[in-house]
């Protein structure tokens, strides 16, 4: 896909790159400014890091602040929230209340709006327990946060990721699609992505082809039955991990052993359901 550096997308999105590449966060956070073509006013998404000079870019970029939202709690997308809040006037919305700042939190369902603009608020837990997308319909967009990433796939770290809870979420985005909903995925962290169905199928089959690694592993290793707690075991998360992951870098064994806990835990479930 070559270098990401952010940009405008549809006629409403402008995506400001955060200053903080790395491992987890890719080329950086996405901070997303939407604003009605000829408006005045924005919702800005996902501030990200506590730096002067992006705040100030995102600040150039988004005008008048109607609201800053974020879309779950991790750092590398709140840090500067309620800096960059105070600086513009408005409030932080999100669905944790911890997370809000001047406002309440967001609900399902709810439609934020700035002058003309509408923005659909939709609960899609798995990353995290507060996770939430954003519907611009108008463009037939949808801001996935970490649901979805611009390139490869997220992390679920048990227990704020909850795997039942994504594959539900996924379906949930994926409905939107085939309604005509969703053409585009705006992620927090990477690329645009077009092919809004493409993706959501393909991330469902990964995570369906990580589980079925997951238990050939547990087969290997002679474990038939779970216990309920399995997910908090010391030592058999890492041990699945040498399993499924022995032909990925070491350096990405401690990510993929939380993903594998939580994988661990869906089993678990199933397995008593």
């Amino acid at each position: 896909m070559g270098d990401w550096s952010g940009g405008e997308y549809g006629e409403r999105g402008r995506c400001v790159l955060a200053p903080n590449p790395g491992m987890m966060t890719l080329d950086g956070t996405n901070t997303w400014v939407l604003r009605e073509p000829g408006s005045p006013s924005s919702i800005v998404v996902d501030p990200g890091p506590l730096d002067d000079g992006h705040l100030d870019a995102v600040a150039e970029a988004a005008g008048q602040v109607s609201a800053v939202v974020v879309t779950h709690h991790h750092l590398d997308h709140t840090e500067g929230a309620r800096a960059f809040a105070d600086r513009v006037g408005c409030g932080v919305r999100a669905l944790d209340p911890d997370q809000c700042w001047r406002s309440d939190p967001v609900v399902d369902g709810e439609v934020l709006s700035a002058g003309d603009l509408a923005v659909e608020v939709l609960t899609t837990p798995g990353h995290t327990r507060d996770s939430i997308s954003l519907l611009v319909g108008a463009d037939r967009a949808l801001l996935t946060g970490d649901m979805v990433l611009g390139r490869g796939t997220t992390v679920i770290v048990h227990p704020d990721g909850d795997l039942g809870g994504y594959f539900e979420s996924l379906e949930r985005m994926r409905a939107l699609v085939s309604d005509g909903r969703v053409e585009t995925l705006w992620p927090a962290h990477g690329p645009v992505l077009d092919d809004a169905a493409g993706v959501l199928d393909l991330y469902k089959a990964h995570r369906r082809e990580r589980l079925a690694q997951v238990e050939s592993a547990l087969e290997r290793l002679g474990i038939t039955r779970l216990a309920p707690d399995v997910a908090e075991d010391t030592e058999l998360p890492r041990r699945v991990v040498e399993i499924v992951y022995a032909d990925v870098d070491e350096s990405l064994w401690v990510p993929a052993e939380w993903s594998v806990r939580a994988q661990l835990a869906y089993l678990a479930d199933s397995h008593a359901s």
